[in-house]
């Protein structure tokens, strides 16, 4: 059970903090509703006897703020190829309502996204992700918005440009056999 003035995670929306609870009659149902304001002036009901069944949950403290940060600057997970079951994964680990899951997805969709670009889905999918962590990152670290963007992009690109970036490459272009010597055809 959580109380007003808590700071929640609703997965799939982000962070936001519990405004009242109500006894709301919708469909000829009573029943306690948590009042959730999310960033941005939205508000969320969601039923109190649902709640932990659809994953809410306390946002994380400082040291799990910490260990997602450094997920951020680690290399990327494996991901699928085919972009439909990558797609499938990511949405699974966001649904997942972890934050470290949500960082994951951040992580590997930005690398992408460097490397050879995303589809719109993709991009929108990223666009979301990044919205709830910084939402929950904002609330645990006690930051602005722009100060946990800021904090997520530099540390997304110094990993990066560690794990990713162009290193020296061979030139493959040449082809190594003429350098050896032919043989000669004994027929």
């Amino acid at each position: 059970m959580f109380n007003v003035g808590d700071k929640i995670v609703y997965p799939m929306h982000g962070a936001g903090t519990i405004d009242s609870i109500e006894e709301k009659n919708i469909l000829g149902e009573n029943q306690a509703y948590y009042i959730i304001k999310m960033p941005g002036e939205v508000k969320v009901m969601v039923p109190t006897s649902k709640a932990e069944q659809i994953g809410v949950r306390n946002i994380i403290g400082k040291e799990e703020a910490e260990k997602v940060i450094s997920i951020l600057g680690e290399d990327e997970t494996e991901m699928s190829q085919n972009w439909n079951k990558r797609y499938r994964d990511n949405m699974e680990k966001m649904k997942s309502g972890s934050v470290y899951e949500v960082a994951d997805v951040v992580r590997n969709l930005s690398f992408k996204q460097k490397e050879k670009g995303l589809s719109t889905g993709e991009k929108k999918m990223l666009s979301n992700a990044k919205q709830i962590l910084v939402s929950e990152l904002v609330l645990a670290e006690h930051a602005s918005q722009d100060e946990v963007e800021e904090l997520i992009d530099n540390k997304i690109s110094l990993s990066f440009n560690e794990y990713r970036a162009p290193q020296e490459q061979i030139d493959l272009s040449t082809n190594i056999v003429n350098k050896f010597i032919p043989f000669e055809d004994n027929n």
